[in-house]
């Protein structure tokens, strides 16, 4: 039987924020409407949102961009999910992750969120920490800039190279998530980036 999935992209809203590595999750949600060629509309979650499908007859796509910022985003997200009836094992929440190097992409479900305010308020907002999460890496800042500018900055010229690909990439990772679960896709995307 088919089901709905809730896949959120965390980020800040606005064009200042954009094309910051703090949005690499509403790109890769992008990516994910532009596949399927649908448009994201204004949702009274706070948010803004596209509903399609994996594939056509599959199960159910609610693709989704909080209007909030980052560290508030678990109100639109838990709005999203009461809305659509999907519940926590079935929201996707893709973001950056600065733990992990950059063009690396990891996948997990559950545990702590790593210091990552966007996370920590979806866990609250959802009541579980025992969400599905596409981590898409962005690296730890250079010498001694601040973590809080490093993810506010926008992708510099070597990364912006390979930014559709790490975008493309992390999309799959959802898709497959989806797909064929978790061990699949992370046995997939975990491996060394040829």
């Amino acid at each position: 039987m088919a089901q709905s999935w809730l896949v959120v992209g965390l980020g800040n809203p606005g064009p200042r924020y954009e094309m910051t590595r703090h949005n690499i999750g509403q790109l890769v949600v992008d990516e994910l409407a532009s596949r399927r060629s649908e448009t994201f509309r204004s949702h009274k979650a706070n948010a803004r949102a596209a509903e399609t499908w994996l594939r056509p007859g599959t199960d159910k796509l609610i693709l989704a961009k909080p209007n909030s910022f980052m560290n508030v985003s678990g109100g639109p997200v838990a709005a999203l999910a009461s809305f659509y009836g999907v519940p926590a094992d079935r929201v996707i929440v893709v973001h950056d992750e600065l733990d992990i190097p950059f063009d690396t992409i990891k996948l997990k479900v559950g545990g702590g969120h790593g210091g990552h305010n966007g996370v920590r308020d979806v866990a609250k907002a959802l009541g579980t920490p025992d969400f599905p999460r596409v981590r898409v890496g962005i690296g730890r800042p250079p010498g001694r800039q601040d973590a809080a500018d490093w993810v506010l900055d926008p992708f510099g010229p070597t990364e912006r190279k390979t930014l559709p690909i790490l975008v493309a990439d992390a999309a799959d990772a959802v898709e497959q998530l989806i797909d064929e679960g978790l061990l699949a896709a992370q046995q997939r995307h975990h491996a060394p980036r040829s």
